[in-house]
């Protein structure tokens, strides 16, 4: 006889059941097939098919569209504190180990990929700034506050104070208050930290600072332009704190200019270079930058390397067109101003720009852009921050175009990519067992999924463009596994 469960059963769709297999962590209200009659805001609730198999368990929101958001698929799981204490402590083991010296300013929780849903804390010296955006997770949070803390110093890291940065619109949309403020008694007197980000000093104002402080998600491509930089005149756009043009003189540039349109941003950025004794090494310019990159072109400027890095031109999907105008311009008019040889770091950190828009926006722009492909893939998400501080999460979120594209490109659809990283680890075992018998080198995951993706892409027209639907998409798959498999031996 099989043992009462102690939470209510929501009934999902097999659409939804298989999405929930794949990884995906949410489910949507229109989603829900079966439900009880009165499910309390925040408690847990088991998540099963239409079968009535168990697939997970998880906080229940009330008022969000994503009514729940998976914590663990074990159901021998009772979730008590000492859950939510192990989560907190296999996130920042992680960060402790893939951030090394850069541990005292990084992101330690990262929502969903963390198991620990809509929850954001990142670390600025000795003081942690947490977002919680789940009506659940708010119910646990001081578990888990405390959690950190015990965890942090166990490991020999002092926090002085948690400050909360709750003011998200979406905090309404889960029927939460929206404020910000330290949490608890004991914290510094100030919001203002110092932090050591790849040998620079800066300020962070954890309380008026834009995110939770400081955009630490540029951490790596910041210390990236320093060999672009050497010996050269460098033009950083919407500098805000200062980061790309303090890497640029840590790098050796002969000059650099510092663009910001805001006031206090610049102050910041001023303060910043004096705390790092570059003061005299930067021109601070206060300028619109719609304005100032005409007028450098027609003074003919001289700038041999430019960044890019505006805040976001969009917001929704509504004004997107217009984004893409604005995005399109600053960048043509950088080519512009560039000389033959120069150099052009540039970004959008718009949600609703996605990956693909953009580049086709740089194309546009008059720029020569690399297709995308997986080995290029591969080797440029090892400079992109969120591969270390937020660890690779247990899906592909719904808008990554970038991961959407490189599945598109090669015939894939994203539902077969479960199917396809089974057979890759099975076979990849056994490959490196022959090649290891033969005296040759073994391969690494990453390897063997270029190299499958890439005879993907030479099936499939081959067999005459079947359409991307199973049983096709798996018969397309299973060709290129086999020729792969014996290429390799």
């Amino acid at each position: 006889m099989k043992k009462p469960r102690p939470f209510p059963a929501v009934t999902v769709t097999r659409k939804q059941e298989n999405r929930i297999k794949e990884g995906h962590p949410w489910v949507y209200a229109e989603e829900i097939t079966a439900q009880p009659e009165a499910v309390e805001n925040g408690s847990l609730v088991d998540v099963t098919g239409a079968k009535g198999n168990y697939l997970g368990t998880g906080f229940w929101s009330q008022l969000s569209q994503i009514r729940i958001r998976i914590l663990d698929n074990n159901a021998n799981e009772t979730f008590s504190d000492a859950f939510f204490a192990r989560r907190v402590r296999y996130a920042l083991s992680y960060r402790r180990d893939v951030m090394g010296d850069q541990f005292s300013a990084c992101r330690l929780i990262h929502g969903e990929a963390d198991g620990l849903p809509g929850l954001t804390v990142d670390r600025y010296n000795d003081i942690l700034v947490s977002e919680v955006l789940s009506y659940g997770t708010e119910q646990k949070k001081n578990v888990i506050y405390d959690a950190l803390l015990t965890e942090l110093r166990a490991m020999g890291e002092e926090i002085h104070g948690i400050y909360e940065r709750n003011e998200g619109e979406l905090r309404k949309k889960e029927g939460l208050p929206q404020y910000k403020g330290w949490y608890g008694e004991s914290h510094p007197d100030s919001c203002i930290t110092v932090i050591n980000e790849n040998g620079i000093l800066y300020k962070v104002d954890v309380e008026n600072g834009q995110k939770t402080g400081f955009f630490l998600d540029q951490k790596y491509n910041r210390v990236a332009i320093r060999p672009l930089a050497k010996g050269r005149k460098v033009l950083d756009c919407c500098t805000h704190t200062g980061s790309f043009a303090m890497n640029a003189v840590a790098g050796g540039a002969s000059h650099v200019t510092a663009v910001d349109i805001s006031e206090s941003a610049l102050a910041m950025a001023k303060e910043n270079a004096a705390l790092n004794h570059m003061e005299d090494r930067i021109e601070f310019v206060q300028a619109d930058l719609m304005e100032l990159l005409p007028k450098l072109v027609s003074e003919h400027a001289d700038y041999d390397f430019i960044i890019l890095d505006p805040p976001a031109f969009t917001k929704s999907r509504r004004t997107f067109e217009h984004a893409r105008t604005g995005y399109e311009k600053i960048n043509t008019l950088a080519m512009r101003l560039l000389p033959r040889g120069g150099y052009l770091a540039t970004a959008s950190c718009s949600h609703f720009m996605p990956t693909q828009e953009f580049r086709e926006m740089l194309k546009d722009a008059g720029f020569k852009v690399k297709e995308i492909n997986m080995e290029a893939y591969m080797e440029a998400r090892t400079l992109i921050q969120e591969m270390c501080d937020d660890f690779l999460g247990y899906y592909i979120p719904a808008l990554n175009h970038l991961n959407n594209a490189l599945l598109i490109k090669p015939g894939l659809p994203g539902g077969m990519m479960g199917s396809l990283m089974t057979d890759l680890e099975d076979n990849l075992a056994s490959l490196n067992k022959w090649k290891k018998k033969n005296g040759q080198p073994e391969l690494t995951t990453d390897q063997l999924l270029v190299k499958l993706f890439d005879e993907v892409a030479y099936v499939w027209p081959k067999v005459g463009y079947p359409p991307l639907v199973t049983p096709f998409s798996q018969y397309v798959k299973n060709l290129a596994l086999m020729n792969v498999t014996l290429m390799e031996k």
